[in-house]
């Protein structure tokens, strides 16, 4: 279904659609899901960093289902070149001319899996394709198809044999989720629905399709943000630069993040206009990654979480009533 404008309300009632279609694969992990789903709405990249077997891999490819969106899956390597990812151009010999075999990135919604394993130089790869949605190929540059959305995972253990992302490419992703384990219950959940399938596989059907996602991307714009929730957000990426625990804060590109992502939280919950809960909400989702926190709190366990959650508690709160839009 080609859609060229949406309301809110249209949004609000697909964007719930497609989370209730994917929990029918991911269990008791309706945060997680409205984050990455925030990530798609704003046309960001998002990095799933968790613990194997925590339904990363699953969570991307739920939702290319739901979201008809082209698919594509990379699984980084230590020996993968960057051709393997953006494609190369081969002779034929019948046409004495080389031409362009395009890559897995050439998709809608691709899923780096275990994007850590891959050397510098290939991640590198990603990074003109993550910030331009173009790809520069033997003096050629490819346009890619909007959307064009990277769904990275990574394991924070098993570091031997990794690369860890520099902070270039860290800043890069819109926002940083983490799945967690499931409740007890959650988890029972999961094998009751399996064992009633009879299969390992779970087929969902589509909600929305590109032409549809695009459309609900345009209608965040109609999203109404004060200028006292703009400066919150300020406020707050700027507290992230003084503070003592921090050796390097977050950049301007921080606080666009958080607003993109306030934008389409508001919309979600049915809203034309942004509020400080909603900037309070994404927060440690759309800064932790962006942090680099001084050594002595890496031995205390200290994440940039922790550090982001802090500083909400002391960066000064505008009144909800100042964030509504103007009347007329």
């Amino acid at each position: 279904m080609a859609i060229s404008t949406l309301s809110l309300d249209e949004v609000g009632t697909l964007c719930d659609r497609v989370l209730t279609e994917v929990e029918r694969a991911v269990v008791g992990k309706r945060d997680a899901l409205e984050l990455v789903l925030l990530g798609i709405l704003a046309d960001g990249h998002v990095l799933i960093e968790d613990f194997p077997g925590l339904a990363k891999t699953l969570i991307a490819r739920s939702f290319s289902q739901a979201t008809s969106l082209r698919f594509s899956r990379i699984q980084f390597t230590p020996d993968l070149m960057p051709s393997d990812v953006t494609g190369s151009s081969i002779y034929n010999q019948r046409s004495a001319e080389f031409d362009f075999r395009a890559g897995p990135i050439f998709a809608n919604l691709l899923l780096a899996d275990e994007i850590n394993r891959a050397p510098p130089k290939t991640q590198a790869a990603l990074l003109e394709a993550m910030q331009e949605r173009q790809v520069t190929i033997e003096g050629s540059t490819h346009l890619l198809e909007r959307p064009f959305l990277v769904l990275a995972t990574q394991n924070p253990i098993e570091y031997e044999g990794t690369y860890p992302l520099p902070e270039a490419q860290l800043d890069r992703f819109l926002l940083r989720i983490r799945v967690g384990y499931p409740s007890r219950e959650d988890e029972w959940g999961v094998v009751a629905r399996r064992l009633e399938r009879g299969t390992d596989d779970v087929e969902l059907e589509p909600v929305v399709d590109a032409p549809t996602v695009r459309a609900m991307q345009r209608a965040i714009e109609t999203v109404h943000v004060a200028e006292s929730v703009g400066y919150y957000a300020v406020d707050l990426v700027s507290a992230t630069r003084s503070s003592a625990s921090i050796q390097v804060g977050a950049s301007p590109r921080g606080t666009l993040a958080l607003v993109k992502l306030a934008r389409c939280r508001a919309a979600l919950a049915g809203r034309d206009y942004v509020t400080p809960d909603d900037v309070k909400a994404i927060a440690p989702a759309a800064l932790a990654h962006r942090l680099a926190l001084r050594p002595e709190l890496w031995v205390q366990r200290i994440r940039a979480e922790d550090i982001v959650t802090s500083l909400l508690e002391t960066v000064p709160t505008p009144a909800t009533e100042d964030a509504l839009p103007a009347a007329g």
